[in-house]
C-alpha cells in the first residue's frame, strides 16, 4: 500500500489532508473561529499535510497511523452511543 500511496502524490496528499482536517474538528475545535482565523488555521494544515507527505514518501506510514487514529475516534464514539443508550454514565 504504501508503494502505491508513494506513486499517487496528490491522492496521498488529499487524504492526509483529509484526515488531518476531520481530527482537527473532532478533538482540537473547542468553539467556531472566524472566517479569516479558520482560514488560516487551514492554510497551515495544508502546509503540514506537505511535510507529512514528505514523510509518508521517505517511508514513515502517516497515512496509517491517521487511519487508526481516525478509527479509534469512531469507536469512542461508539462506545458513548451505547453508554448513553443503555443510560449508564461514563466513569
Amino acid at each position: 500500500m504504501n508503494e502505491w500511496l508513494a506513486n499517487h502524490l496528490l491522492i496521498t496528499y488529499l487524504l492526509i489532508f483529509v484526515f488531518m482536517s476531520y481530527v482537527y474538528n473532532k478533538v482540537f475545535r473547542t468553539r467556531k473561529l472566524p472566517v479569516l482565523k479558520s482560514a488560516i488555521v487551514y492554510v497551515l494544515m495544508a502546509i503540514g499535510s506537505v511535510m507529512l507527505l514528505v514523510f509518508q514518501i521517505v517511508g514513515l506510514p502517516i497515512v496509517l497511523c491517521l487511519t487508526v487514529a481516525i478509527a479509534l475516534m469512531f469507536l469512542v464514539r461508539v462506545r458513548y452511543f451505547i453508554e448513553k443508550r443503555s443510560g449508564n454514565r461514563p466513569t
